[in-house]
């Protein structure tokens, strides 16, 4: 498969766009440039030999999301060769903010260029969107310039996509992830 697939899809209301080649499951990930909470570029070359949850949202901000992010944290807390990476449009400093928060042990990305959505064709939309949130007792307005749908992937040991979840059920997903990569560690 090459070229550049653009697709459009209507969810809840609203439109979306992909770019770039849809994964395929067994398929090697692609590599991403992505931000730490250290304002150090990250890549999936670094969690080589690692299985990787990666959680792609579009904000730690959102309850939905936050709350299953701090659900996989609980998870793989002393977990040995696993990786959890949360990949969102939000700045790092939001990343430091929420890891200090909820005492995270695991990886926050901000994906400033997009290439999460470009390289593993995660719908996205363009447009800035604002939402309010009271953050250390003061209400901030949070702003981003894009919305990522909320997709998950699992990635095995030698970088192939062994799952991909594009119809994530917020309450559900994390369970089903953690199921799939507790067989996926069995094989």
């Amino acid at each position: 498969m090459s070229g550049t697939i653009v697709a459009k899809i209507r969810y809840e209301n609203s439109t979306y766009q992909t770019h770039g080649e849809l994964p395929r499951i067994g398929t090697f990930a692609p590599d991403v440039s992505l931000v730490n909470t250290k304002l150090q570029n990250v890549s999936l070359a670094n969690f080589a030999g690692l299985r990787k949850i990666m959680f792609v949202g579009v904000s730690i901000d959102t309850e939905v999301f936050a709350r299953s992010v701090i659900r996989l944290d609980e998870y793989a807390a002393g977990r040995e060769k696993l990786a959890v990476l949360v990949v969102t449009y939000d700045l790092p400093f939001a990343h430091s903010r929420f890891k200090k928060a909820h005492d995270l042990n695991f990886t926050l990305l901000a994906d400033p260029k997009g290439e999460v959505a470009h390289k593993f064709g995660v719908p996205y939309k363009l447009g800035e969107e604002s939402i309010e949130r009271e953050i250390e007792g003061q209400l901030e307005v949070l702003t981003r310039t894009a919305t990522i749908k909320r997709w998950t992937f699992v990635i095995d040991r030698d970088g192939r996509i062994a799952m991909k979840n594009d119809k994530v059920k917020a309450a559900e997903d994390s369970q089903a992830i953690l199921e799939f990569v507790a067989e996926l560690k069995q094989n």
